[in-house]
């Protein structure tokens, strides 16, 4: 679960992205049939995984997105 609280939602994203590509490769040999998720508050969401750049981004890698709203505690929208 990434906050995205940094100065630059870009650098957030490629930081978030890293470890997520590392993550996924690791579950990959240990655990093939578990399936990762990014979580992103739905904040972030709604600007930034909005952009262009964002959306080719996780088409690309295939990255499964979890939305959470941090406030509330709950899971607003799941994207595979």
């Amino acid at each position: 679960m990434k906050s995205f609280l940094g100065e630059s939602p870009l650098t957030d994203y490629h930081v978030a992205l890293g470890q997520f590509l590392n993550y996924r490769l690791a579950l990959e040999i240990s655990q093939p049939d578990r399936i990762l998720y990014l979580a992103i508050p739905v904040r972030t969401y709604e600007s930034f995984f909005q952009r262009e750049f964002a959306q080719l981004s996780v088409e690309r890698y295939q990255i499964k997105r979890l939305i959470y709203d941090p406030i509330n505690e709950v899971i607003t929208q799941w994207i595979k």
